[in-house]
């Protein structure tokens, strides 16, 4: 169960982080972007999975306490 619940984390996540960050459009998420940010979203916003909007919406909010592996991802997103 807790792995499906990843699954859906990680597409969910990485929705808002790939689309505004990635070159091209509807290019996937990235394992190292899965890897950097997978415990952040376990740990901080546990409560919105596997809502997309809500685990997003979570992790930016929460961008200051993401680990420095992932915020990157976010903060590189928030710039564009």
């Amino acid at each position: 169960m807790q792995k499906m619940i990843a699954i859906a984390f990680v597409g969910a996540m990485f929705g808002f982080a790939v689309v505004a960050s990635a070159p091209a459009a509807g290019a996937a998420y990235t394992p190292e972007q899965q890897q950097a940010c997978q415990n952040d979203a376990f740990r901080l916003c546990e409560h919105a999975i596997p809502d997309e909007p809500r685990v997003r919406a979570c992790m930016i909010a929460k961008v200051r306490q993401l680990s420095p592996g992932c915020r990157r991802f976010f903060v590189r997103a928030r710039r564009r």
